[in-house]
């Protein structure tokens, strides 16, 4: 990882609302195409790969898991908090990504 700490960070964010876009998106016209009703299975898809989404978006959850062993093991707080960041910000990705198909699709109402 040559990547400045800031440019990882902002990646996480759109990885994630882009999977989570994406793989609603894509899954609610697969389920259209089989003859499911499009707005809900969209809403639905949103809802189920939201975690999916955080883990794309972190790139696994070895490289976390090893971050947080090093820094808790190792006294190296600093990794500790760049991956707690990092999560943030992947889960603020799939947050946005989820309020926009529920706006899309208004399912809530």
């Amino acid at each position: 990882m040559n990547q400045p700490f800031f440019a990882h960070l902002f990646e996480s964010y759109f990885i994630a609302l882009g999977v989570l876009l994406g793989g609603s998106i894509i899954g609610g016209l697969a389920a259209f195409l089989t003859g499911q009703p499009l707005m809900t299975e969209i809403f639905r898809f949103s809802n189920s790969i939201r975690i999916w989404a955080i883990i794309a978006a972190i790139g696994g959850t070895f490289d976390t898991v090893y971050s947080f062993e090093r820094g808790l093991l190792d006294g190296e707080t600093k990794d500790i908090f760049k991956q707690f960041l990092l999560i943030l910000s992947a889960m603020g990705g799939a947050k946005t990504g989820s309020l926009l198909i529920t706006w899309l699709t208004q399912e809530h109402i």
